[in-house]
């Protein structure tokens, strides 16, 4: 596939994917209350719900608000792709989500092709989903304690609800895959400027 292809392949697939959020998130959710999977696997998958219905309030210019979705639509992919094992109860969960899991592999591989370090940065937090705090608490609570959950549920609602993004912004807004990654850089360095701070000040 030509670079150019390839490029207008992942901007169509990333459009497709911010714009189905909401649901994917519904996913992640289910993955995080289903019982029969292992529990690494729902720690991950509470790790990528609470990052993706966290605030992301650094982005200033409001005509990225909906490019900013990007890194979560793509992280809850790659965070599920990884977590999930060969086992029959992780096979059970990928059949009921056809449209989330089928070509998952080949379309996360076109996407490392166009976006390089930043698929491998996106990548190397996975591991680091179970261990985020989210309101003051680890997400692994969120899996054990009801009231927590119920926390989560309702700020998942809110998300859903009030999210910013359908087929006809994303249509204005998206059209090069330079938009994508830009803001993706910029949310890359942000995040090493403010881990830089903290290890100053300790």
């Amino acid at each position: 596939m030509s670079t150019a292809a390839a490029e207008s392949k992942f901007v169509e697939l990333v459009r497709g994917w911010i714009v189905s959020l909401p649901h994917d998130l519904k996913i992640a959710f289910d993955a995080m209350d289903d019982e029969n999977l292992p529990r690494p696997v729902r720690e991950v998958a509470a790790g990528v719900v609470a990052y993706v219905v966290s605030p992301n309030d650094f982005i200033a210019d409001r005509n990225d608000t909906v490019v900013s979705f990007a890194d979560d639509a793509l992280l809850l992919r790659l965070a599920l792709a990884q977590a999930l094992g060969k086992g029959e109860d992780e096979d059970a969960f990928r059949g009921r989500f056809p449209e989330l899991f089928e070509s998952l592999d080949d379309n996360l591989t076109l996407c490392k092709s166009v976006m390089g370090e930043l698929m491998t940065w996106l990548e190397s937090k996975v591991p680091t989903l179970p261990k985020l705090d989210y309101k003051g608490k680890k997400v692994t609570k969120y899996l054990d304690d009801e009231a927590a959950r119920e926390q989560l549920f309702d700020d998942g609602l809110v998300f859903r609800t009030d999210y910013p993004v359908d087929e006809k912004t994303i249509t204005d807004k998206l059209k090069k895959a330079s938009t994508i990654t830009e803001v993706m850089k910029r949310r890359k360095d942000e995040e090493a400027r403010i881990k830089g701070n903290k290890h100053a000040r300790a």
